[in-house]
């Protein structure tokens, strides 16, 4: 079955490149022109992944995000030609999974797309890696369910941050550079914005730290990278 794209883009020449270029490439593409009409389609659960402009008429992308992430998974990739460093962390503060700068090579697009398909694939589908509990300072990841608690209280995450926690907990008193860990759990290589690892990181520290402002369990290596404190 192919996987059902939603693009919501005001710009019908944009919009339809897009939709003709996955269309080509073995996705089903639809288009929405207005931002409240795109989120209601979005909060429908009929589409694989949301490919989704800033600039739009009826709702701007940032509160469709909010609103999207607030509901689903459902991986995020917003194309815009807001290059301001601001938009991209806003952005991925949200719940963004991909920040895409206008204009953009379409192979790039079709790459991104199918590399953030497969990591929501492989972080819901049912493999050997989910089948048991990480238990540590008081976080609990039950990989069978995708549920994270902390002192034994649910707290909701987001697809990559989920994905983030499990890695460092996986990995305690390793330190990673900035750019490995996006390369391992984004798959994109050099493809994106690695600002989005420091945004995934404040998030997480804000959900799982007793003082986020003084961190104790991930601790920023200053001029080397991020490491999860056994």
């Amino acid at each position: 079955m192919k996987k059902r794209i939603l693009i919501i883009e005001d710009d019908p020449v944009i919009a339809e490149v897009q939709k003709d270029y996955l269309d080509a490439s073995g996705f089903a593409a639809d288009i929405a022109s207005r931002g409240d009409q795109g989120l209601a389609l979005a909060l429908q659960g009929e589409y694989d992944l949301l490919l989704l402009d800033l600039m739009l008429p009826g709702m701007d992308g940032y509160e469709i995000c909010r609103r999207v992430r607030e509901a689903s998974n459902l991986p995020i990739l917003i194309v815009s030609a807001k290059k301001e460093e601001v938009d991209k962390i806003r952005g991925f503060g949200l719940g963004a999974d991909d920040y895409i700068l206008k204009p953009f090579g379409l192979g790039e697009l079709v790459a991104r797309v199918r590399a953030h398909l497969a990591r929501y694939d492989r972080l819901v589908g049912s493999g050997e890696w989910r089948r048991d509990e990480l238990t540590l300072h008081g976080i609990r990841i039950d990989r069978q369910s995708h549920r994270v608690y902390v002192n034994e209280t649910e707290v909701a995450f987001t697809a990559k941050e989920y994905d983030l926690l499990l890695f460092l907990v996986s990995n305690p008193n390793r330190v990673f550079r900035k750019e490995e860990l996006f390369e391992r759990l984004w798959g994109l290589d050099a493809l994106g914005d690695h600002a989005t690892v420091t945004v995934h990181i404040s998030k997480l520290r804000e959900k799982i730290e007793r003082d986020p402002s003084a961190p104790q369990y991930i601790e920023t290596i200053w001029g080397v990278g991020y490491r999860f404190n056994l």
